[in-house]
């Protein structure tokens, strides 16, 4: 039960960063094929990068389902966009959505590999993160953790009270992981609802817009 659980979340993650990739390739009109190579590299960027720090095997070279949903997902989006007309608010959603599925499954491969805790949130990070900072580089845009919006804290702040919950409470794993997931979509959806930023420590620079 608890492999079956773990397999979707990987399975939902690549959907949800597949369709996110796929909008933000859409709303720069990329062809079919650069909306397909933006929706694959915001799917496994972050895996990539952790399994690469673990030593261990990329998942996706091995794993061919992973590149079948990746592909299936582009081109479900690319059909369904005649529908939807409001990118940015699906970008948002399904972004959110990836952030918290992939930080629980970068967070459980580095407990996996007997990885110290704080390291593991790391890994949760970069498994969350990495993807859409591949993506947004690929767009010429710049990556939304390195803007004013809460991003990649979602993604600590989820990874600690996964960390916490685990070792110190009785609940169980199915519902401390799903409750992970969801704080950090609350977390995110209301840092862009209430603009919530972290604190600068430098002053406005009128030679910085030069």
């Amino acid at each position: 039960m608890h492999e079956q659980f773990n397999f979707a979340i990987e399975v939902l993650g690549t959907i949800s960063f597949s369709m996110s990739g796929s909008f933000a390739a859409m709303q720069k009109r990329l062809d079919p094929f650069g909306v397909l190579i933006i929706a694959f590299v915001t799917s496994v960027g972050g895996g990539t990068v952790r399994d690469l720090l673990l030593d261990i095997p990329v998942f996706w070279m091995h794993d061919l389902l992973t590149c079948a949903v990746i592909i299936m997902t582009s081109i479900f989006t690319m059909v369904f966009k005649s529908f939807e007309k409001n990118f940015q608010v699906t970008l948002f959603i399904f972004d959110s959505l990836g952030l918290g599925l992939f930080t629980i499954i970068g967070i459980q491969k580095g407990l996996n590999a007997d990885i110290h805790p704080l390291i593991c949130i790391g890994l949760g990070t970069i498994t969350g993160c990495f993807g859409g900072i591949i993506r947004d580089i690929l767009l010429n845009r710049i990556p939304l953790i390195f803007r004013k919006e809460i991003y990649a804290t979602a993604c600590i702040f989820g990874g600690t009270a996964f960390l916490l919950m685990t070792k110190y409470s009785n609940l169980s794993y199915t519902f401390i992981q799903i409750f992970t997931i969801l704080l950090i979509v609350v977390i995110r959806t209301l840092a862009v609802k209430y603009h919530w930023q972290m604190p600068k420590f430098y002053g406005y620079d009128h030679n910085s817009e030069m």
